[in-house]
């Protein structure tokens, strides 16, 4: 399906203390994938402005389709689209996150995923709504791009 043609619904991605290069640049290439508008890279999350090389081995060129910003503080981004009336979600474990299936989502939504070992951390706590993937194996989580490709498919289910 052409997303260019169709109406998707407003998606942002908040990218928070992501290590890998590699996955940023995924991050790329799934958001153009599924419809999303923006891409935020907070804190110490690389992006087309600090290795543009880098990023094109998995972005495939992606990078210059889909709009993005770099903020360094991910809790100014998220005051910013919540006063624009964006519910913020977290793509997360906690005690308090409830399975990504389960979750429905009122649009324009922001989803921060973040840091490859340590996860989205205190911003967790500044999230509307925490949802996780369960896990039915003997790993604790998917690697961070794989977990964003497989939630944003899900909140956007029935956009066809």
């Amino acid at each position: 399906m052409n997303h260019s043609t169709s109406n998707p619904p407003n998606i942002s991605i908040i990218a928070h203390n992501v290590r890998s290069i590699l996955n940023v640049g995924s991050f790329f290439r799934t958001a153009d994938a599924a419809g999303v508008g923006h891409i935020w890279l907070t804190g110490y999350t690389p992006g087309p402005d600090t290795h543009p090389e880098r990023i094109a081995k998995t972005a495939l060129g992606a990078e210059a389709m889909v709009p993005w910003s770099r903020m360094k503080r991910v809790g100014d981004v998220i005051a910013r689209l919540r006063r624009e009336g964006v519910q913020v979600l977290a793509l997360e474990q906690t005690k308090s996150s409830i399975d990504y299936r389960a979750c429905s989502p009122k649009f324009p939504i922001a989803m921060i995923v973040g840091n490859e070992v340590d996860g989205v951390g205190v911003a967790a706590r500044k999230a509307d709504v925490i949802i996780e993937i369960p896990m039915r194996g003997t790993k604790e989580s998917l690697n961070v791009s794989v977990a964003l490709g497989v939630a944003l498919y899900e909140l956007t289910r029935g956009w066809e």
